[in-house]
């Protein structure tokens, strides 16, 4: 697990908070403006956010994005995994090898403990939380 998401999931957080705030169809021009990206970004910040039916995407001059879902209903956690994939590897966070509980390494009881605690408050945070802070 990393301790960083990446620029393309961040974005994806502000956008799916700016679309859901804004309550209409999105240009994608406007929506790249509105996150401080280019429009070439748009399609893969929101990509996952799309096939996850979280938002719709509508081709042609009357196109553009909307949020699908309650901003309540989507964490943190959620979008974050949807564009970064899964946060769990099943990797030592210490040698190169699969973690393994029957070999621990020095740092096993503790990193399993703070991401527990990482993932349960990211799963615990929900878009419209952030929305405020990123609007």
């Amino acid at each position: 697990m990393r301790l960083e998401i990446t620029r393309r999931a961040e974005l994806a957080i502000r956008a799916l908070a700016f679309l859901g705030g804004s309550g209409e169809r999105v240009k994608g021009p406007a929506l790249a403006d509105a996150l401080g990206t280019t429009v070439k970004f748009v399609p893969q910040v929101l990509g996952p956010l799309v096939r996850a039916g979280w938002v719709s995407s509508d081709p042609g001059p009357a196109g553009g994005y909307r949020c699908q879902v309650a901003l309540g209903d989507v964490s943190a956690l959620a979008v974050i995994e949807a564009v970064d994939g899964p946060t769990d590897l099943g990797r030592c966070v210490v040698a190169d090898r699969p973690c393994q509980a029957a070999d621990p390494c020095v740092l096993h009881v503790a990193w399993a403990q703070a991401r527990s605690e990482l993932v349960r408050v990211l799963g615990a945070t929900p878009i419209a939380d952030v929305g405020a802070r990123v609007a």
